[in-house]
């Protein structure tokens, strides 16, 4: 999709963080925004930014896991723009702890927003972009988290791995529709998921349940450290937001935009090949 100018965008978790970093990158790219968020005074602000400019932008309040609500969505955005040709499902939240300490509330939470958030987003669109036959994109939020297994980050590495897997079905199952694909796996940005449980419903445990930092607090200290270096390594939203604009232009399924993990990630790549050996080795040896 080189050519975006004039073309709509839906975002969730639009009005803060990589969110709204992908709404300001878009807009300068001439595109037409929605920002799709649950949180009233962040899309007050939105909407205030946006309103002396001459972008085409708008806001709605949605919640993700609402199935009629992001069907609703949809129906206001083709009436808004005609057409919807971007779908970003980038809504997420974020828990962390030993997953011993993991509740029922904490697995529903999170799964909830970052898997179901992200399928509700797909069904509600898909058709839709399918019907106007003039191709698109979706720009799906995983993680590095998505990438590997990460201590302490159990519930949201399950919802993370989920989202690659089903980006990479959806690459090849919407291809001939001329709808591509990207998965964003960033590593730490300068964004407000530290915070999230401020969003957290109340049936779930509410926004004063313990959150993201709270869980990481008990590392050891060389676990302490490494997140130390991880948050040292934090870049500002907006350079997610053009790497995904340019993803969108280009076709570029993977956005991984800190080679920091580079090591971890090749050493996962590593396990598993070496593995195919161990257990074609253990076949020979029982003769199966």
């Amino acid at each position: 999709m080189q050519q975006v100018e004039g073309k709509t965008a839906f975002i969730t978790g639009g009005a803060s963080g990589l969110g709204l970093a992908m709404a300001r990158s878009f807009t300068n790219a001439g595109m037409n925004v929605v920002v799709a968020d649950v949180q009233d005074d962040a899309l007050e602000a939105v909407a205030n930014e946006f309103s002396e400019s001459n972008a085409s932008l708008i806001t709605m309040k949605v919640d993700v896991t609402d199935r009629d609500a992001m069907e609703d969505a949809a129906e206001r955005t083709l009436s808004e723009f005609g057409k919807v040709h971007v779908v970003c499902n980038n809504a997420g939240v974020a828990v962390s702890g030993n997953i011993a300490y993991m509740s029922y509330q904490d697995w529903d939470w999170v799964t909830r927003v970052n898997l179901d958030g992200v399928v509700n987003g797909v069904v509600s669109f898909v058709n839709r972009i399918k019907a106007h036959g003039e191709g698109g994109h979706f720009v799906n939020t995983a993680s590095t988290a998505g990438q590997f297994g990460m201590q302490g980050l159990s519930v949201y590495n399950a919802t993370k791995f989920a989202v690659v897997g089903m980006s990479e079905a959806m690459r090849q199952d919407l291809a001939p529709d001329n709808i591509g694909i990207s998965v964003l796996c960033p590593g730490f940005v300068a964004t407000n998921i530290f915070t999230s449980e401020r969003n957290r419903p109340d049936a779930l445990g509410g926004p004063n349940t313990a959150g993201f930092g709270e869980g990481l607090a008990s590392a050891t200290p060389e676990q302490q450290q490494q997140l130390q270096q991880m948050l040292a390594s934090m870049l500002d939203p907006a350079v997610i937001g053009d790497m995904v604009l340019h993803a969108v232009q280009n076709d570029v399924f993977y956005i991984l935009s800190h080679a920091d993990f580079r090591e971890q990630l090749t050493a996962c790549g590593d396990e598993l090949a070496s593995s195919f050996d161990l257990w074609s080795t253990w076949r020979e040896e029982h003769g199966v």
